[in-house]
């Protein structure tokens, strides 16, 4: 069930994160938010390595919240990483960024996207985006044991 399981927001602008952090807890969203601040920690994260050694790497977030813009790992790179690792291969991933270069909408869902969203520079609508995405992926979506591997 994905009402317990992280969101886990990948996110390096204090200001978007602290924003998205907000808007969630506006909008009621109960399930834990993990933010990474870059690539390496993301994947840091979903794998349980480095700083994140310690944590059950078979407890997947609900849905990973990805930027593109990301310092030592960019997000399209974190996104291939994610979809060549059989452990992670079906994990939601919407892409919320500020890039509105079609070159990234394409490569994102290319690469397996879920989503591609372009975060509101407006605060109602961004309020409004993360109150969908929350409704979306943490209730009304269904999701597969993404430790199962890939069933393409």
């Amino acid at each position: 069930m994905t009402r317990n399981r992280p969101v886990l927001i990948v996110e390096d602008n204090p200001d978007d994160e602290a924003l998205t952090l907000r808007a969630f807890g506006k909008k009621g969203v109960t399930n834990p938010l993990v933010v990474a601040h870059d690539g390496v920690e993301a994947l840091d994260y979903l794998f349980a390595t480095g700083s994140h050694a310690g944590r059950n790497p078979s407890e997947l977030p609900a849905v990973v919240l990805l930027d593109l813009k990301l310092p030592r790992m960019d997000g399209l790179e974190v996104l291939r990483r994610i979809r060549a690792d059989e452990r992670t291969a079906l994990l939601p991933v919407v892409v919320l960024t500020t890039s509105r270069e079609d070159l990234d909408v394409r490569q994102a869902y290319r690469i397996g996207a879920n989503s591609y969203i372009r975060k509101p520079v407006d605060y109602e609508r961004f309020l409004q985006a993360v109150d969908l995405i929350g409704q979306y992926w943490l209730t009304l979506n269904e999701t597969v044991d993404a430790q199962v591997g890939s069933a393409y």
